[in-house]
């Protein structure tokens, strides 16, 4: 069984590849320009994963991951079945690859193009900051001040899935979640109005961006604006938030699907109850507030 395994493993590799090779492998023969190489082939591709994980290709590129260890897996125990439809599959692999990275290929041959080499192989390689109670309170007070004067609204909260080629096509903005920042951003008539702000842990990250939209049917009173917020949780395990310029009725987007209509209190509870942002409070900040204004209108 063993020997069985060691074969097929052999074979996946080419053959008599480990044969051939490894015997003549030496520690002797290592000189400085290959281990020159080794490092400097290890930097890039350590730059391209830094690169992948900020932007929504890193979901795919993982999905590519476990394809290819299942692959080896059927190679390892003889699996002929998966072994034929992989083989099969290789041929149009790569070309497959290329078309699903597309966008992102062009984003990183564009910057390289432009002398900016360590701009496409940037990111962040810290923890993520899961968002706060505060930064949730922040949003809603301003979205739904915003529907009051039917100012026209798309906030987007990031979640595991990365958003950098999407913060690419606006204005880097990089502050502190603030209701008052966000009534300025989307105030009619400034630079930033038009397009998506997207959230990142517990700082705007971007304003004026632009979202891919949803080819899917969600209504024709449905306008740009919502297209938008259903396209982004299409391709993303994001949250869109929408005010309309026309009703100034709140909309938010989870997961291809757009629940209409909601409440303060509803759309606070989807973005608590999602483990990946704050736990709840006994009593928020939000909360009172909407109180005392339902109080003061009495």
């Amino acid at each position: 069984m063993i020997n069985t395994m060691l074969n097929n493993f052999g074979n996946f590799f080419g053959g008599g590849f480990l044969d051939s090779n490894l015997a003549d492998l030496s520690i002797n023969r290592i000189n400085l320009v290959n281990i020159i190489d080794i490092l400097i082939v290890a930097f890039f591709l350590y730059k391209i994963m830094l690169w992948i994980k900020e932007t929504r290709a890193w979901s795919l590129f993982r999905g590519i991951v476990l394809v290819l260890s299942i692959s080896s897996l059927s190679f390892l125990f003889g699996l002929t079945t998966i072994q034929w439809i992989v083989s099969n599959a290789v041929s149009t692999g790569i070309l497959a690859m290329i078309i699903i990275f597309q966008p992102e290929l062009r984003k990183a041959l564009e910057e390289l193009g432009k002398g900016k080499i360590y701009m496409p192989f940037g990111g962040t390689s810290g923890s993520i900051e899961r968002i706060s109670e505060k930064t949730i309170d922040e949003v809603i007070k301003a979205v739904y001040a915003m529907a009051k004067v039917r100012t026209g609204t798309l906030i987007v909260m990031e979640r595991d899935v990365k958003l950098g080629d999407l913060e690419q096509t606006g204005t880097i903005v990089d502050a502190s979640v603030s209701a008052s920042l966000l009534l300025n951003i989307f105030e009619d008539k400034t630079p930033l109005h038009d397009g998506a702000v997207i959230v990142r842990s517990n700082r705007i990250a971007a304003a004026s961006c632009i979202l891919p939209l949803t080819s899917s049917e969600i209504g024709k009173e449905f306008g740009t604006r919502h297209r938008a917020a259903v396209g982004v949780s299409e391709v993303s395990d994001a949250c869109a938030i929408i005010v309309s310029e026309e009703t100034g009725r709140v909309s938010i987007a989870i997961g291809g699907k757009l629940l209409k209509d909601i409440s303060p209190e509803d759309l606070r509870g989807r973005l608590i109850g999602d483990s990946s942002y704050a736990a709840p409070k006994s009593k928020s900040t939000l909360s009172r507030m909407f109180k005392r204004r339902a109080k003061d209108d009495k």
